[in-house]
């Protein structure tokens, strides 16, 4: 941690430099980064300003507690020392709270993308378990939930669910859910009591600002289609879908959720901006794959992250090699907290 904070000490140093120029001010979006990036800095540097200033008061007390000053003077200097030692305690984890997170405030929404992997029929019913599973999750961490996009299967399964959360700690707490979703169960098809072993693929993008990504309108390709999507009449008559592609990329999307045409429009740009903010942050970082790639790969069973076994009643995440027990809570209700706290605490 010391070396971390001496670097981001460092760039607060010159980012402060840097905005005293009164010439940057001609360059108005450079002088609204370095402002906020430096404002995100000047959290970390304060609070690690707090902790020195906390451990000072513990020395001047230890040497209180131990000189002949009397039995009171030194009674109270140890009380004084508990104190002080609590309160280092909560700031030292404030402090690696705000190290961890990405050295500033963590992404307000993300969007998550669920589609059916390895296993066909069962594949596509088990994406629909994750989608309700993370669903009863950010209803139980109080997130705002929009559907962007979704398409069935006839069955109860989905083909593609595309949906965003919004709230505290979402980016956080969502950080390590992207990639391949083993589940190993007897379908209630299956007449022989055969488990059977299906896939379904996550991707977490987190949701750019307007400033992170600006798209020029003779970029995109706009149509509008009628929804097949869930809304009464009113979107299976009208022309309300929106299905949009970036034209320098190849990057296609779609909306189809809202009633009104407006709205997936804004939806559909949403997910667009996310998608490209996360092919130029594959660019800016010379990666191999990027981040969805890496996330989802082919959606085949050995690329797994986590298996969630019902004939067992275990749910394993291969990262940290840590299993847990109550998987109908776990998936029917919702309640991941032990896992993304579990993922947050040894993945860091």
């Amino acid at each position: 941690m010391a070396l971390d904070l001496a670097k981001l000490k460092e760039e607060y140093d010159t980012l402060t430099e840097e905005l005293a120029n009164p010439e940057l001010i001609s360059d108005w979006e450079r002088f609204q980064q370095l402002s906020k990036r430096r404002k995100e800095l000047e959290k970390v540097v304060e609070k690690a300003q707090e902790i020195e200033d906390v451990k000072a008061k513990i020395e001047e007390n230890s040497q209180l507690a131990a000189a002949d000053e009397g039995p009171e003077l030194s009674s109270l200097a140890e009380q004084e020392l508990t104190t002080l030692r609590e309160q280092e305690g909560t700031l030292s984890k404030e402090l690696k709270e705000l190290l961890t997170g990405g050295h500033g405030k963590p992404a307000a929404a993300v969007l998550i993308e669920i589609r059916p992997g390895t296993g066909g029929v069962e594949a596509a019913l088990f994406a629909a378990n994750l989608w309700n599973m993370y669903r009863k999750y950010g209803e139980k961490q109080g997130w705002k939930q929009t559907t962007l996009h979704l398409a069935e299967t006839e069955l109860g399964g989905i083909k593609e669910v595309v949906f965003e959360m919004e709230g505290k700690d979402v980016a956080r707490k969502l950080q390590y859910e992207g990639g391949v979703h083993r589940v190993q169960r007897t379908p209630e098809t299956e007449k022989q009591g055969r488990i059977h072993t299906s896939t379904a693929s996550v991707a977490v993008l987190p949701k750019p600002t307007k400033e992170e990504t600006r798209l020029a309108p003779s970029d995109l390709k706009i149509e509008f289609t009628t929804s097949s999507g869930p809304g009464g009449q009113n979107v299976n008559k009208r022309q309300t879908a929106v299905r949009l592609t970036h034209l320098p990329t190849g990057i296609t999307v779609t909306a189809e959720t809202s009633r009104t045409q407006q709205a997936n429009k804004e939806a559909a740009l949403s997910l667009l901006q996310a998608k490209i903010a996360q092919l130029q942050r594959k660019e800016q970082t010379d990666a191999i794959a990027g981040q969805r790639k890496a996330q989802i790969g082919g959606a085949e069973r050995a690329e797994k992250i986590r298996t969630y076994n019902f004939p067992q009643d275990r749910v394993t995440d291969h990262r940290i090699k840590k299993s847990w027990g109550g998987i109908e809570k776990i998936v029917s209700e919702g309640q991941l907290d032990p896992v993304t706290e579990a993922l947050q605490q040894e993945l860091r």
